[in-house]
């Protein structure tokens, strides 16, 4: 089975199209859970109205955070896969095939949609593709291995990495870059497959663009970025 974990706050427009079109391109039975930080529109809610035997909605009352939501669906979740992503449909749900079919039938450990690997795209505002640029830039020049979508948050794995790898429950997108190069560094098989980003065409986006905004999360992301490569392996 593989087991999909959404976090959401404020996706009451799109979690059901995002649900949907999962089930729809599932390879394999599948399983999806939704983690809400009890979102004002009432995401958690539509979820739970569409009755579905298959998903499952947390709603955190009191938690917040993208990379602790995740972290908390994971733990909840009980497919021999896992996989992660945003639930905005920027993300296409169409891509968890191919991500599947690397995983089963090539043996790698990670299958990563990646935005910078050849055939993806960054289809956003100008100022977000180039802060995440700068980003993966100086990520993959510090922690090496290759990776070109060191913050992608768009994977699928076999649960075997959990016994190597878990996810450090803070932050952002963060998160994501140290899981990646934790997996690299443990000798785990990562591949990455390009796709099409596209920016959300309804609701607000959580990172709008700003350039203050972006100084100071850039510099959070450098300061996790120096304290992973300085970090001793387990």
């Amino acid at each position: 089975m593989i087991s999909i974990v959404l976090a959401t706050y404020n996706e009451r427009d799109l979690i059901q199209t995002t649900i949907r079109a999962l089930l729809k391109e599932a390879p394999e039975a599948m399983e999806i859970i939704v983690v809400d930080d009890d979102s004002p529109d009432q995401t958690w809610r539509v979820v739970e109205s569409l009755d579905l035997p298959n998903v499952r909605v947390i709603r955190r009352r009191r938690a917040r955070g993208l990379a602790s939501a995740f972290n908390r669906g994971i733990i909840e979740s009980k497919g021999d896969y896992i996989g992660w992503m945003d639930a905005d449909m920027c993300m296409p749900p169409s891509m968890i095939p191919e991500m599947y079919r690397k995983l089963l039938d090539e043996g790698y450990d990670i299958a990563i949609g990646s935005r910078y690997a050849p055939g993806g795209v960054d289809d956003r505002h100008w100022l977000r593709v180039q802060a995440s640029r700068l980003i993966n830039g100086f990520a993959g020049l510090v922690l090496g291995y290759g990776i070109k979508d060191y913050d992608s948050g768009f994977v699928l794995i076999r649960r075997s990495v959990l016994d190597s790898v878990t996810i450090i429950p803070r932050g952002y997108g963060e998160y994501f870059i140290e899981f990646i190069y934790n997996a690299c560094r443990k000798g785990l098989r990562v591949v990455e497959i390009g796709y099409h980003f596209r920016d959300r065409t309804v609701g607000v986006s959580k990172s709008a663009p700003s350039v203050v905004k972006f100084f100071m999360a850039g510099m959070w992301y450098v300061l996790r970025i120096l304290t992973a490569r300085l970090r001793k392996i387990d």
